[in-house]
């Protein structure tokens, strides 16, 4: 998805992400012609996803942006920063550390040609920011106004009268077709415009006032997020781990490329200098092993359309690679493997197509 600038600037490269454990929406934006870009609100457990996105979309991030201090997740920042060497950018009011931009109330982030004006919208904390395209054309909103409600109140300095008048102030003022997508939804909805939340939002549309609204945030009475209690002092680290513990780190046993469709993946180079360390499990039928692509030295045979009768015969304690002649039938296997308990396993990028194409051995 791309947004053009109507004011004639290049085209914003526009992609929504989703983390369903906690419904969360992660938003990255990039500037087509320099390819310059930044990712907002990054999931820990997505960063490997995000970055590969970022890859093969040949983007460079420049900075991670945090709509506010997250209590229902932990943020990605400090893997991307390590990823990238991209800056981590929140809150002047969030009082988070390792952060190297402190955001405030109309200051700009620029990606290449473009950029994103920073508005405080406080109220569901007091650290609450949201990002404007520079043309006015879409919105992030975070947790401040959501689609067809609003960000709870009730606990880490929340306000209900700031929230008020920040989403009247500062997002309600924007134009009418400006699209708002915000940090969470919890119904399936991706996104909103300023025109129906003004009229339909049944928390701040225009006939409603702040008393109202005050009123009917008060007496609320939800519960706390469950993982207040890790996710706050996480992302007031901005995710980076304590300790040694790298959850997503890289597998240690060769140089892999995860892909946004959730596997990793081995260039033929690579699988070349490790094949006598790994499983090689061939998934095409027999008569591709044998036909004209051949197969690589050591490979078992397995077909794809046998392979969940026949994966004990597979070694766990080994990494496993899987090929078949353009690595579509294999990244299956990757994932029928990765149900099945395997943890080191990937899949061969571009198959033997590739393998045979970069002129590596074949029998």
């Amino acid at each position: 998805m791309g947004r053009r600038n109507t004011n004639g600037g290049s085209r914003v490269i526009f992609r929504q992400l989703f983390d369903p454990a906690s419904s969360t929406y992660t938003y990255l934006l990039g500037d087509a012609a320099t390819r310059a870009a930044v990712i907002v609100d990054p999931v820990l457990e997505h960063w490997q996803r995000d970055a590969a996105l970022i890859r093969e979309l040949d983007l460079n991030p420049v900075a991670t942006l945090e709509t506010h201090i997250h209590a229902d997740h932990v943020t990605g920042a400090w893997w991307l920063k390590r990823e990238f060497g991209c800056q981590i950018a929140v809150s002047a009011e969030g009082g988070a550390e390792g952060v190297d931009r402190a955001l405030r109330h109309d200051e700009r982030v620029v990606f290449g040609q473009r950029h994103l004006q920073v508005r405080s919208t406080p109220g569901h904390t007091r650290g609450c920011l949201t990002f404007v395209l520079d043309d006015a054309s879409l919105a992030l909103t975070g947790d401040c106004l959501l689609i067809r409600g609003t960000g709870r109140t009730d606990f880490q300095q929340g306000d209900a009268h700031a929230m008020f008048r920040s989403i009247r102030d500062q997002i309600m003022t924007l134009p009418a077709d400006c699209l708002l997508y915000p940090a969470h939804d919890y119904r399936g909805l991706t996104s909103t415009s300023v025109a129906e939340e003004r009229r339909f939002n049944p928390r701040v549309a225009d006939a409603i006032g702040e008393a109202d609204f005050v009123g009917h945030m008060d007496n609320l009475h939800l519960p706390h997020p469950k993982l207040l209690d890790i996710a706050v002092p996480a992302n007031l680290r901005m995710g980076r781990p304590e300790g040694d513990v790298e959850p997503g780190a890289r597998p240690s046993w060769a140089s892999l490329r995860f892909t946004v469709a959730g596997i990793w993946e081995i260039e033929p180079a690579v699988l070349s200098d490790h094949a006598e360390r790994v499983q090689l499990i061939d998934v095409r039928a027999a008569e591709e092993f044998v036909g004209p692509l051949g197969h690589i030295a050591g490979a078992t045979l397995i077909p794809l359309e046998d392979l969940p009768q026949r994966v004990a015969e597979i070694r766990q304690d080994r990494p496993v690679v899987v090929v078949c002649r353009s690595g579509s039938r294999s990244a299956q296997a990757v994932v029928l493997l990765q149900k099945a308990g395997f943890r080191e396993v990937a899949n061969l990028a571009g198959g033997m197509l590739r393998w045979t194409a970069e002129h590596h051995p074949t029998e």
